[in-house]
């Protein structure tokens, strides 16, 4: 059977409507036009649904547009974030879960390769159909499942990621690119089920009660421990540690006897608290999260066939941005399909380029990763005044030189929200937008920026704010200093035995999607570490060192 082209892509789309009733086909055309929202001008476009935000024609590159996108009112960045909360809230199933038997079953799920052969060409494609079933074995007929696909051949540590629509009937399409020739493998894991996307998504957003915060408050005699949360619900005086120009805000219950600057450090535990029913709890236990649904699919072999990925010659730049997948590896390396990357994996490359240079990294542990790389496993660069009992509390600013090649890295963690069960420092650290404006900038100045992985356990609108005030950071680092590089490195996959209530990679997801569209326009990189960790399958929170050699390859290549 011949490869599937854009007509025959069309007629799969017919015959899948065709399975379902006339009128839910009409219901799903009227949504899908309401659906087609988008801001303009100085507001965040949200791109057309199709799998969890995913659009179907999202093939080009992002061009960079306009910039000054968000005033600084604080009014009108409150009702910005709300405008974004709820356009990305019309997206999300909303499905209350009666019968756990009535819940999508990644074991009765069906995957279906559409366009079967004995050999495949590098360069084909290669569509998987999925149809969705419950427990009972009956066909679902509404989408929204969390759905995650790549293909691998283990032989030559190669894998890509696919490419998944959701037709909101239940069935979904994963469009792969065969990238490389010989055995290739299919998986396509259910995460969630629409019912437990539904139940995160409301959970996320319904309250503070999931994490708890103590703040210590110290004298020179004594100290104090004490309640503190965004929210607090409680008629015990309240310190308010408010960012009046950002309006972002962190609250702590008062202690009897001490001012409220005497707060020092902060840690977070897991509260015994869920907003989950008994029957959405089960649903994200281990054993329902990261199904295979494609065990019947076999391998497809793949031939050369004279054919090779065209060698770009242009290296990946800033200010654009590709959907998934962006690239694939091959041998352990990752190679973007619209642009050439440099590996920055030599100790004489990578000080060569760091010459002269100061690194800025800002975020949480998986940005840490960097310096660490640089200073204990390449050794290119010295810690400065830290010792090793310094090195166990993990939230400590990291600082980093090379005085013979004049080298300088420092990374700081962003503030609220962090979550650590150590008591970390709050005085040395500002929030993200806080940081950036305290950097003069310049030619020798790299930033890299990461924010997520904390960010998943509250409300949406937190991550929102945050982000538009990144942007309006980075928009004023561009006026005084445009020649700095500044580089984002969104968010990677991480464990699936965590809590998934708390930090679920659907929240990661979505704030992935989001955060593109937030920055949309500015003259930044980006570096696709979701698409890099779902093709790699690395479920672990720091990815292992031949992924984050590549990260930090496509972070400089943008950057040089």
């Amino acid at each position: 059977m011949k490869p599937l082209t854009s007509p025959d892509v069309k007629e799969m789309h017919a015959w899948f409507k065709m399975k379902i009733p006339k009128k839910i086909v009409v219901a799903g055309a009227i949504c899908a036009a309401v659906l087609f929202l988008f801001y303009n001008q100085n507001q965040v476009h949200i791109p057309k649904v199709t799998y969890l935000f995913r659009t179907c024609n999202d093939d080009q590159p992002q061009k960079e547009t306009s910039t000054n996108m968000f005033e600084n009112d604080p009014t009108k960045i409150d009702l910005m974030v709300e405008n974004i909360f709820q356009k990305v809230d019309q997206l999300i199933p909303k499905v209350t879960l009666q019968d756990l038997n009535r819940a999508t079953s990644g074991e009765m799920t069906e995957a279906t390769i559409m366009n079967p052969k004995d050999k495949y060409c590098i360069g084909n494609q290669l569509h998987v159909k999925v149809q969705a079933y419950d427990y009972l074995g009956e066909m679902k007929t509404f989408g929204g499942d969390y759905l995650r696909a790549r293909i691998y051949s283990p032989a030559t540590n190669s894998s890509a990621s696919g490419n998944i629509t959701d037709f909101n009937n239940g069935t979904y399409l994963v469009n792969f690119t065969l990238f490389w020739e010989g055995n290739v493998h299919i998986s396509i894991l259910l995460m969630h089920p629409s019912e437990a996307v539904s139940a995160l998504w409301r959970a996320r957003n319904q309250g503070f009660q999931n994490i708890k915060y103590t703040g210590n408050f110290t004298s020179a005699t004594e100290y104090v421990n004490s309640e503190c949360n965004f929210k607090l619900d409680t008629e015990d005086e309240i310190c308010q540690y408010v960012d009046q120009r950002d309006n972002e805000a962190f609250y702590c219950v008062k202690p009897p006897n001490f001012p409220c600057e005497a707060l020092t450090h902060m840690n977070s535990v897991n509260r015994n608290h869920t907003y989950l029913s008994e029957a959405e709890q089960q649903l994200l236990q281990r054993s329902n999260i990261g199904v295979e649904i494609s065990q019947m699919l076999k391998p497809v072999d793949v031939l050369s066939c004279s054919r090779a990925q065209k060698a770009h010659t242009e290296k990946c730049s800033l200010g654009t941005y590709y959907p998934i997948p962006s690239g694939y590896f091959s041998y352990n390396r990752w190679n973007p399909i619209h642009c050439k990357m440099s590996m920055f994996t030599e100790n004489e490359i990578l000080k060569n380029f760091l010459t002269g240079k100061k690194l800025f990294l800002i975020g949480d542990s998986t940005v840490r990763q960097y310096v660490r790389h640089f200073a204990e496993v390449l050794k290119i660069v010295d810690y400065f005044n830290h010792t090793e009992d310094e090195m166990q509390s993990w939230q400590k600013t990291l600082l980093a030189i090379n005085l013979e090649k004049f080298i300088y890295v420092q990374w700081k963690k962003h503030t609220f929200p962090f979550v650590s069960q150590t008591f970390y420092s709050i005085k040395e650290d500002a929030y993200m937008a806080r940081q950036i404006d305290q950097i003069g900038g310049g030619v020798n100045t790299i930033i890299v920026l990461t924010m997520g992985q904390h960010f998943r356990p509250f409300s949406f609108r937190i991550f929102i704010k945050t982000a538009i005030n990144v942007r309006k950071a980075v928009e004023r680092l561009f006026i005084r200093s445009p020649r700095t590089k500044v580089i984002i490195k969104e968010e990677n996959v991480r464990d699936m035995d965590i809590c998934m209530e708390r930090f679920s990679d659907f929240h990661g997801h979505i704030q992935y999607l989001i955060l593109r569209k937030i920055f949309d326009g500015l003259n930044v990189g980006f570096v696709d570490t979701l698409d890099m960790t779902v093709a790699y399958a690395s479920h672990v929170i720091h990815p292992p060192v031949e992924v984050l050699e590549n990260i930090i390859s496509m972070s400089f290549t943008q950057a040089s």
